[in-house]
């Protein structure tokens, strides 16, 4: 463990992002403040701290901000690196990396397009969304989790399908996730939510579903201006 050391966590409730660094940050049971952000007024802080892109989730430890929520994991991991949360077999260790980079990249631009498009484009991002579930399926087959019988590193990257994607399919009306279609990936949200850790730190999810509602609405405006 590291002894003495300060560590704050910039987020908002909504993000799926910042509650998978919450999830490893609780893991390893490291005290740390939380900060609220207003995403639509960024404190001076949230700039000060991550002047490139402005986001959160930034976690900053004894002062030195890290950003992107999948290199904060990795630094979590080997900052406090007692119970790892990444594999210790560098051959599994590249498999989590290669699904973590799947879900956050092709998975997520998929429901993006599910879940934003209208016509053609919410066909081919629900079709092109049951196609990444199919692989995350067979990827699970005989497993509890990713990571096997407990929840690490691919499960706190993949967590936002198990509670956000819901949500988003809620509030989008549509519909991608069935269980007979992938029954193993429908076995490991039910894992996933019932763990503990993950029942005890999620959002609301009416408050949730009417957030995405209005981001949603908000979205589709602004592709109207655009035209």
């Amino acid at each position: 463990m590291v002894p003495n050391s300060e560590v704050r966590l910039f987020g908002m409730w909504a993000s799926p992002a910042v509650w998978r660094v919450e999830w490893a940050l609780k893991m390893k049971g490291i005290e740390f403040e939380y900060i609220e952000e207003d995403v639509s007024d960024k404190s001076s802080s949230l700039l000060m701290y991550n002047p490139i892109n402005k986001q959160v989730p930034v976690l900053v430890h004894n002062g030195k901000p890290i950003v992107e929520s999948l290199v904060i994991l990795e630094y979590i991991d080997e900052t406090w690196n007692d119970k790892p949360i990444l594999p210790v077999d560098s051959y599994e260790r590249a498999k989590a990396r290669f699904w973590a980079t799947f879900v956050d990249v092709k998975c997520r631009e998929a429901a993006r397009k599910s879940f934003f498009g209208e016509g053609e484009e919410r066909e081919n991002g629900i079709e092109n969304l049951e196609i990444q579930l199919k692989a995350l399926d067979e990827e699970l087959e005989g497993k509890k989790f990713f990571a096997g019988n407990s929840i690490g590193y691919t499960d706190l990257v993949v967590g936002w399908m198990a509670f956000w994607l819901g949500v988003a399919e809620e509030a989008g009306d549509f519909k991608a996730v069935n269980s007979s279609k992938f029954p193993f990936f429908t076995a490991w949200i039910e894992n996933f939510l019932q763990d503990p850790l993950i029942k005890n730190n999620l959002p609301p999810r009416d408050k949730t579903v009417e957030f995405f509602r209005l981001f949603r609405q908000a979205g589709s405006c602004a592709k109207a201006n655009v035209k």
